[in-house]
């Protein structure tokens, strides 16, 4: 039986502040086998990790991502917000800052887990992101361990045509008739699903062999226990990865 990866989904964003060197570097240290984030560009040019195209919900600053330098960017706390979750000094917290993609993978780089970059252009196009993406994977030596993906189809295609060995996923909402046509045609590694398409039914039934099905946000306990015990799925992501490594290992054990 495969064993069922687990990703933190923007690093522990259930038990630390999402998106942060903090979270990330707390899932390394955890034996997550890679990490999910989303990549955004600013003012100036600079990838930064941030989900939302705003910072209000995330920092103490307000309005767009793409309206701000990373110098002006860097001024905000990234881990304020986040106090209701705090497990160490909430002052600790308040000095998290949005982190460049550069700093993320300067810092997982020793611990070499896979990395999911989700480029965030549904809303903004974001001119020339694919390219600084892939240059700054390769700054690290680190393309044969990352999944480029998004829900913006035009986005990871373009990054294919830029770099035909990329690994590229599709995140989707809604099922697909056939997917193993999409992933043939478009030449995607796999499919990023929410987990409602494969909990509700087993529609994407297919071996392992034929893509990669990765499957997010999967937070209850009952659900990454039926996720786990598909053959199908590859990787589970989830808000906490430590009690879902923990329930992994637990269930190995049974087999």
């Amino acid at each position: 039986m495969i064993q069922t990866k687990i990703f933190g989904h923007r690093g522990s964003m259930g038990t630390m502040p999402e998106n942060t060197l903090l979270g990330f570097l707390q899932a390394c240290e955890w034996g997550v086998d890679g990490i999910e984030l989303d990549v955004q560009l600013t003012k100036d040019g600079e990838l930064v990790v941030i989900h939302d195209e705003t910072i209000d919900r995330t920092t103490d600053g307000a309005g767009y991502v793409k309206d701000y330098t990373l110098q002006e960017l860097k001024q905000f706390s990234a881990g304020v917000k986040f106090s209701n979750l705090a497990l160490f000094d909430k002052h600790v917290w308040s000095k998290e800052r949005i982190p460049t993609l550069e700093e993320v993978l300067e810092m997982i780089t020793p611990y070499q887990i896979e990395l999911n970059i989700e480029l965030k252009t549904d809303m903004f196009p974001y001119d020339g992101i694919e390219e600084k993406v892939l240059a700054i994977v390769h700054q690290f030596d680190y393309a044969d361990k990352v999944i480029y993906s998004s829900f913006h189809l035009p986005t990871i295609l373009k990054l294919k045509k830029l770099e035909p060995s990329a690994r590229i996923a599709w995140l989707l909402v809604y099922e697909l008739s056939r997917p193993s046509e999409y992933i043939q045609s478009l030449a995607l590694e796999g499919l990023h699903l929410h987990k409602d398409l494969l909990l509700n039914k087993e529609n994407y039934g297919l071996s392992a062999d034929d893509f990669k099905i990765r499957v997010w946000t999967v937070n209850d306990q009952k659900e990454m226990e039926q996720l786990v015990n598909m053959n199908n799925i590859d990787t589970i992501m989830t808000d906490y990865p430590k009690e879902a490594l923990f329930l992994r290992n637990v269930q190995s054990l049974k087999f």
